[in-house]
């Protein structure tokens, strides 16, 4: 791709976003805690805010704290120039507004001209109140507006597909009833219960400890032919060849390719199976081959030495097999179009971590190894500090890692060496991609990895740049409390001091990636705009993951999945259909929507997302105050032909498509219907989004889609998601944050 860099400003320009719904919204905000009285802050003005000067049709601020009031509101990006000023008005009607002194405010281009960090106000007695004044303005998505109720409810107008709306917002409070016995009063903590042994981690854990162990491991958790400092191996974690993440082994990743004896037979009669297809095609000059369709691809064509025939290769390496990711769609047939156009060392990515401690990269590592290990990508993250802390033990002060230590150097740069050795054993032996996660701060260190990997793998520098102070001083923090460098550190202090010199060593030889390949992330952490820069990146899967870094932050937020309450189908055991709701699926729905108001009662950008079915739709409409939107992405798994059957209907009329799911409910596809790989497929915007919201969002949706989202949280290997537990009328609260993904359940009825 080149070169290139984008920015998220104010002056960024225009996209083209403006007719797929793109508006520029506004916040304005006014803080002054001394103010005494019953005066409340206004915004007055020119079209489009108001549409008159007249005070008695000034907008009032909205509360947020005890000394901060905000009003939003949505324009077009190619707005008129906006004209306005605020007033305070006293809630004694007779009493005249105060206007702010000085020159009207004007908003131009998403850009305030003139100062807008104080609004000044004249009382009597020629008393002068100041206030701190606040105004931004950011180009959002549709999405980003149906999270402010206000700006969807006056600027949004909502299209529809199929004549079902994309976004809609249900406010009526009527449609709650009276429920008939239970009680609606809900105390969150007596409904809540044990989330599964297996789910997303209950406490705080340090990332890097779920990555991968050195191969060089010995049974009792130390390295082979190594003298390892006493107490360096009760910190370490389990025996090499035991998945810490739980991901696919090389084996359950493997496509099943028939045999020789079984292909002779096969050409010229065409045998259809739910998990695959077997037929036979016919080219020019008699050439010809087999293609297999099981969800995951199909083995690779080759020529043949003559030239003049396709035969398929029936003794791939493990190697070629080991790559085919388990995935559906586009994930595979980029995959298949890798193996037969590409070179060998294109087929294995690195990513390669960049950047000064305290910048976010293990938690980056992390949260980019789960994404790709849901999308079918065989993943690994190897951790160059886990490599150290078990080969030289955990109580190294700042002094190991000076530049001029020459046996600190050679040290870390050992670790490293060992770490890139595994990670290029495991490629070839069939494993994708390999996420690398050190400070590598050097060209020295890069040019040692490039090396090592060179022919073998491609190398994709992933460097984190933080500029915020804050942001910093929260991660050092964090880095004292879970790191195990610092658990042996009963002086909290005296660890975020020797963290420091540790920074700074660091920050004197640190010289940023300006080689190869790369991708920087600049100020991406906050969710705040920021900047991304790519270099020399091509392919499906690197443009994939620079997607995904652009859409990712570090904003603590709660996700709440729900199955939809009890319906009408589940209560006859059918799958599919688009039944209503049952008598006790309605009592949920209200249960639910007082679980809603408890819990977000104060999350004002929280939003409810449903699929496009009646049952979540009834589900959510209790529930007021939010707004909703409607995705066809969760819609539940597409029973084709069986939509509306039993199982044991299934079973009598259908034997051989019920055994071939029970046999690999992964890749089973329903005739003319969906597999898990595909609901997986098309579930990955909703993931996106989801990673890209910085508000609470509940989602009530099907089972199969609930598990497909929930394995995605929960780091579950894709052979998991079918046999996941997603019981009926239980919230799972996912929360978000730079701790990782921790989880609680809540069960309102039986």
């Amino acid at each position: 791709m080149g070169s290139s860099a984008s920015k998220n400003t104010e002056e960024e320009e225009d996209d083209g976003s403006n007719g797929g719904g793109g508006q520029l919204y506004v916040s304005l905000k006014m803080e002054n805690s001394k103010v005494e009285g019953e005066l409340t802050p206004h915004v007055y003005g020119s079209v489009p805010i108001i549409g008159s000067w007249d005070p008695s049709k000034a907008l009032p601020l909205q509360r947020e704290s005890a000394s901060i009031s905000e009003l939003s509101f949505v324009v077009p990006p190619d707005h008129e120039t906006l004209d306005f000023k605020f007033l305070l008005k006293p809630k004694d009607r007779n009493t005249p507004c105060i206007v702010e002194e000085g020159e009207n405010r004007l908003l131009a281009g998403g850009s305030l001209r003139g100062d807008a960090r104080v609004a000044l106000f004249k009382l009597e007695g020629d008393v002068v109140v100041e206030f701190r004044v606040f105004i931004k303005a950011d180009r959002v998505s549709p999405f980003d507006l149906a999270a402010s109720w206000r700006a969807y409810r006056e600027n949004l107008q909502p299209s529809t597909v199929r004549g079902i709306p994309d976004v809609s917002i249900n406010p009526d409070p009527s449609a709650l009833e009276n429920c008939p016995s239970e009680s609606l009063e809900l105390d969150l903590e007596h409904y809540e219960v044990p989330a599964p042994a297996a789910s997303a981690n209950s406490s705080l854990v340090y990332a890097a400890d779920n990555a991968e162990n050195p191969r060089s491991l010995s049974a009792s958790g130390s390295f082979v032919n190594d003298n390892t400092p006493k107490g360096a191996a009760s910190n370490s974690p389990r025996v090499s060849g035991v998945s810490v993440d739980g991901s696919p082994s090389a084996e359950e990743m493997k496509i099943m390719v028939p045999d020789s004896s079984d292909t002779s037979s096969a050409l010229g009669v065409g045998e259809s199976k739910s998990v695959g297809i077997l037929s036979p095609f016919q080219h020019k000059d008699g050439q010809r081959g087999l293609f297999v369709d099981r969800g995951v691809g199909s083995p690779r064509l080759v020529k043949s030495v003559s030239a003049s025939s396709f035969l398929v290769d029936l003794k791939l390496d493990a190697q070629t097999k080991n790559s085919m990711p388990a995935a559906a769609g586009a994930v595979a047939a980029a995959a298949v179009a890798d193996q037969m156009l590409g070179p060998k060392e294109d087929r294995h990515l690195a990513i390669v971590l960049v950047g000064l401690p305290a910048r976010g990269k293990t938690f980056t590592a992390a949260k980019l190894t789960r994404y790709l290990r849901w999308l079918g990508h065989d993943t690994k993250h190897f951790n160059v500090g886990k490599y150290r802390r078990l080969k030289h033990g955990v109580n190294m002060s700042a002094d190991f890692f000076r530049a001029d230590n020459p046996e600190g150097v050679e040290a870390r740069t050992e670790v490293a060496a060992l770490a890139m050795e595994d990670m290029i054993a495991w490629m070839q032996e069939g494993g994708q991609v390999g996420i690398f996660d050190a400070t590598n701060s050097t060209r020295a260190r890069r040019n040692m990895l490039m090396k090592m990997a060179e022919g073998k793998c491609k190398i994709i520098f992933l460097e984190t740049i933080c500029n915020d102070e804050r942001i910093i001083e929260r991660n050092i923090r964090l880095k004292i409390q879970q790191s195990p460098d610092y658990a042996e550190e009963t002086d909290f202090e005296a660890g975020v001091r020797d963290f420091r010199d540790r920074l700074a060593n660091y920050e004197r030889v640190y010289e940023p990636v300006e080689e190869g390949s790369y991708i920087k992330m600049i100020d991406m952490v906050s969710g705040n705009g920021g900047q991304i820069q790519v270099n020399n990146i091509s392919g499906y899967l690197p443009g994939r993951i620079v997607f995904f870094l652009v859409n990712t932050h570090l904003t603590p937020r709660p996700i709440l999945l729900t199955r939809h309450g009890e319906s009408m189908d589940n209560v006859r055991g059918r799958t599919g259909g688009d039944s209503v709701i049952s008598e006790s699926g309605k009592i949920y729905a209200k249960k639910l929507a007082n679980f809603v108001e408890k819990r977000l009662k104060n999350e004002k950008a929280a939003s409810i997302w449903t699929s496009t079915l009646q049952r979540t739709i009834m589900t959510a409409s209790p529930i007021v105050g939010f707004p909703k939107v409607q995705w066809r992405a969760l819609d539940e798994i597409n029973s084709g032909v069986c939509d509306g059957m039993t199982y044991e209907e299934i079973k009598k009329n259908m034997p051989e498509e019920y055994e071939s799911r029970r046999k690999d409910k992964l890749r089973y596809r329903y005739p003319r219907g969906e597999s898990y790989l595909d609901v997986i497929q098309r579930l990955e915007p909703v993931i996106i989004e989801l990673e890209r919201q910085r508000a609470p969002v509940v989602v009530i949706s099907h089972q199969a889609v609930l598990r497909a989202l929930y394995a995605y949280f929960a780091d579950r290997p894709l052979k998991e998601i079918p046999q996941i537990e997603m019981p009926l009328h239980t919230i799972i609260e996912i929360q978000m944050g730079v701790s990782g993904v921790q989880e609680k359940r809540y069960k309102l009825m039986d």
